[in-house]
């Protein structure tokens, strides 16, 4: 059911971008316009996605977070980090997203991507896309830190170790955040 949902997310953006009128006769005001309003597209993906799998990663952190402070809440802090963890995946999203904002001049000041490109913003779009996707590793990091927690609660000397089984599956998200920031630099030219 998962993968349907995002195969569709992406199927949708696909098709935002090929359904877009040819930009060769558009206005350089125009072809602007429309970049930037492609950037706002890649934010909100980004976040929404990203979000979305944070969202839940947390829920299924709390859960067990929630039973063991109940009948420990001395290990409150320790189950706070474990379910604190895949809330960065949606830190990534929104760094990218102020980056790819910034870049297009949307947050102040000139732009320094090349908006008159015709592929900027296409390009931003799929940047948003893989961050906010490989942030879906926040789904995973969440069974994994509940189960850490859970661990925690039965024995609380396994804490340090189940923090760095659920730091695992954000490397995916780090993956993605990195690479995501090499084209956003090199590609896009964010920084000018």
């Amino acid at each position: 059911m998962k993968r349907y949902g995002i195969m569709g997310m992406v199927l949708v953006a696909s098709v935002l971008l090929l359904a877009s009128p040819a930009f060769a006769q558009e206005s350089n005001n125009e072809l602007q316009k429309k970049n930037q309003s492609l950037v706002v597209l890649a934010c909100a993906l980004a976040m929404a996605i990203a979000g979305i799998g944070s969202a839940v990663g947390i829920s299924m952190g709390g859960i067990p977070a929630a039973a063991v402070t109940a009948e420990k809440p001395e290990l409150f802090s320790r189950a706070l980090i474990l379910e604190m963890l895949p809330m960065t995946q949606t830190i990534y999203a929104f760094i990218t997203s102020v980056l790819l904002l910034m870049g297009a001049g949307l947050l102040g000041g000139k732009p320094t991507m090349n908006l008159l490109n015709p592929t900027i913003g296409q390009s931003a779009v799929f940047v948003g896309l893989m961050v906010g996707l490989t942030g879906l590793s926040a789904i995973n990091q969440g069974m994994i830190a509940g189960a850490g927690i859970t661990s925690t609660g039965r024995n609380p000397s396994v804490a340090g170790r189940a923090i760095m089984f659920a730091v695992m599956p954000e490397t995916i998200a780090i993956f993605g955040f990195l690479v995501g920031l090499l084209i956003m630099i090199l590609g896009l030219k964010i920084l000018g």
